[in-house]
């Protein structure tokens, strides 16, 4: 950052009547936008980015002196964008100038006149490279043709650029000035490097009667929400006053703390809250897994702001929804990460600061890896000669080593994990950000594979999903949009198996489809990962259809209630399985269960401990809404089972269940373990922090 000691002073290029350049506009800009670093002070001097980093600026309004080659152009010369793994293709990490001198530029048209604040540098984003500008210039015009420099007294101000590739410098303008166009000009880069940049510009739009595109305002929401980034704090103070105002059909619990002692909030939205209601399906949304992604905790919180006004309106669709569906919203998985990340605020957060937990571990490689489990297990029973279909396919238990005290497991892994056993979860979404796409399952690949197709036994069900909230995302379905950083999803549609993309081992989303239910996809919301608050409302109105058709989802494919014959009592934990379909499910406590479908007709085949299997088609519609499939049992006569004990043979038994059981049971207690360790430890720093106070004193 740039500091005069003198009184700096940087030369007008417009001049314009005082009522369109008034102090009045910056009153309105302390009321709606935040200070670009998240705190409080001088907001006044504060405006806005362009949107570089967003994509709200166009390649086409980006320009350079020169280009190094095509793929470091002008228009790569963005905030935080990524390049692939390769150096040298069409998708580098920075605008790189052909020529290494002082003459060399890289200009953002505003297209509207607009008054400057600032600018935000970063190097190259490269794994071969390191290039950045260490100091450089700022010119201003009106035109395009005539330039002037900005000014520090009678000087031309030199601006401090990156010591770092990857670490967002921001520098302000000695006096915020009105231009159309803004160029940035290196004057100094790495020794060993060349001129290369990614930029982010800080611009308040000015009203200007003789503007031919003033017409072209910035799209609002006409929802009344808060529209703004909450910390901890506020968000707490948000789901209260939720709450608050819909105190009927909402419910605050936690499910448990990050390692930082910070509780993991869940506001749970139903006509009857606090409990699970026979036949009505559970739904989540998870987001804040990586803390730096902040697009889906403000969704989130946005979503159970709308979902209660509008059922006190009396809004048709969501009083449906509520009143059939049981959900669950977690804004923040990783309140430790978001809060790094929050300290830095929107554009100067980077890339990665606040992605992990406190411990530095990615929460999304995190969860059990039971892919790998049932694979080798298909693969020696082939070897043996074995059937396959005999290999478990689902509620397949966690590995020993993960329930240990001393298994690298989050906290909130660990809580979430918790969370998932307690609830009959039917499906979910898991909300990223920093691509356009919406990834299933399975994340993991096969043998290692750096990326592979590896569908699951629902892929074509998946994929409806993924095209469900794809295909209704404003920003997703525009034909016209450009790539974020160095993959065109829009040639899968904007869906994309996890493991064609990447492989993850250890994802949450295999993890629930392996270990419960739940079928879960994750959604990457947007290119900019920590988009500024005075973007939060068109993101708001981008995936306000998508977020609620998604959630309409949970009533496809087929439900019902697993009862004994006899006595008519549900049974929990009976397998439902679909003919064809290597993937079964278990019935929930009360003996309800659902089953994600696509339509057509089915045979399923129902099977639990101490009953005969029973056998039923059910067939699903194009209605969205789940077929009713009740399956009664009847128990095994006491006599059967003695005639197979005589004859030698073995009565049936849910051996894996048992383990399944038994390893949560063992995940628990480690758990508690861990959590009072660390809330002693806490205590302990606490008191020393305070005796330390009373020694000064």
């Amino acid at each position: 950052m740039y500091w005069s000691p003198l009184p700096p002073q940087c030369l007008t290029v417009y001049i314009a009547p005082l009522e369109y350049i008034n102090m009045s506009n910056n009153a309105i800009l302390q009321g709606s936008l935040d200070y670009v670093t998240g705190k409080k002070g001088r907001d006044n001097f504060y405006c806005p980015p362009l949107g570089l980093e967003s994509m709200r600026v166009h390649d086409s309004q980006i320009r350079a002196s020169s280009t190094l080659r095509t793929g470091l152009g002008p228009h790569r010369g963005r905030l935080n964008i990524q390049s692939g793994i390769e150096d040298g293709d069409m998708y580098d990490g920075a605008w790189c100038a052909r020529h290494e001198d002082k003459n060399q530029w890289l200009e953002v048209d505003a297209v509207h006149l607009t008054k400057f604040t600032g600018v935000i540098l970063q190097g190259r984003n490269s794994i071969w490279s390191w290039d950045m500008v260490e100091t450089y210039k700022v010119q201003l015009s009106n035109d395009s043709y005539k330039w002037q420099t900005c000014m520090n007294g009678t000087q031309e101000a030199i601006f401090q650029g990156n010591l770092n590739t990857e670490t967002p410098v921001l520098a302000l303008l000695p006096v915020p000035t009105v231009a159309r166009y803004i160029r940035i000009n290196p004057q100094t880069w790495y020794s060993n490097g060349t001129i290369c940049l990614r930029a982010e510009i800080l611009g308040c739009r000015v009203k200007d009667p003789t503007d031919i595109y003033a017409s072209e305002e910035d799209r609002v929401s006409n929802d009344n929400l808060d529209f703004r980034h909450h910390n901890y704090k506020d968000m707490r103070t948000l789901m209260k006053s939720v709450n608050d105002e819909c105190p009927n059909i909402t419910r605050i619990y936690t499910i448990g703390r990050s390692y930082m002692g910070l509780k993991l909030y869940v506001m749970e939205i139903s006509d009857n809250p606090g409990k699970h209601e026979l036949g009505e399906p559970e739904f989540r949304y998870v987001a804040g897994m990586h803390g730096n992604e902040v697009l889906g905790r403000e969704l989130v919180l946005n979503l159970m702001q709308y979902l209660c006004q509008q059922f006190k309106e009396g809004n048709e669709r969501i009083v449906r929804l509520i009143t059939e569906t049981r959900i669950h919203l977690l804004p923040s998985m990783n309140p430790d990460g978001y809060e790094v990340a929050y300290e830095k605020g929107s554009e100067l957060a980077g890339w990665a600061d606040g992605r992990f937990s406190y411990e530095g571990i990615d929460l999304n490689h995190n969860f059990p890896d039971l892919n790998n489990i049932m694979w080798n297990a298909q693969e020696k029973a082939l070897e043996k000669s074995q059937d396959t279909s005999k290999v478990p396919n689902h509620y397949i238990p966690m590995p020993e080593y993960y329930t240990n005290e001393d298994a690298m497991v989050a906290p909130v892994t660990r809580a979430v994990i918790n969370w998932m056993e307690e609830i009959p979860f039917v499906l979910s979404a898991n909300l990223h950000g920093g691509e356009l796409v919406v990834t299933y399952p399975y994340d993991c690949t096969r043998d290692w594979a750096p990326k592979e197709d590896t569908p699951t036994a629902d892929n074509a069900f998946f994929r409806w999903l993924a095209t469900v909230y794809a295909s209704t995302n404003l920003v997703m379905s525009n034909p016209d949009r450009r790539i974020c950083h160095y993959e065109d999803f829009q040639r899968h549609n904007n869906i994309i198996n996890g493991g064609a993309w990447h492989t993850v081992p250890g994802s949450m989303n295999d993890f629930s489809y392996l270990h419960t239910n739940c079928f879960e996809v994750t959604v990457e919301l947007s290119c900019d990962k920590f988009p500024h608050a005075s973007e939060l409302p068109v993101e708001w109105e981008n995936n306000k259809e998508s977020l609620l058709v998604y959630m309409e989802q949970v009533h496809r494919g087929i439900k019902g209630v697993i009862r004994d014959k006899q006595t008519k009592k549900g049974i929990a934990d009976a397998i439902i399985k679909v003919d064809d379909h290597e993937h079964d499910i278990r019935s929930a406590e009360g003996g309800d269960y659902w089953r994600l479908l696509n339509p057509g007709e089915y045979k399923i085949i129902v099977w639990a401990v101490g009953y005969f299997p029973s056998m039923r088609r059910c067939t699903v519609g194009m209605e969205p809404r789940a077929t009713i499939c009740d399956i009664t049992l009847t128990k095994t006569p006491a006599e059967v089972l003695k005639q197979i004990r005589a004859r030698g043979g073995k009565v049936p038994q849910d051996v894996q269940l048992r383990v399944r059981a038994l390893r949560l049971k063992k995940l628990r207690a480690s758990t508690k373990v861990l959590n009072q360790r660390r809330e002693s430890q806490r205590l302990s720093r606490h008191s020393s922090k305070a005796r330390a106070a009373a020694r000064k004193a």
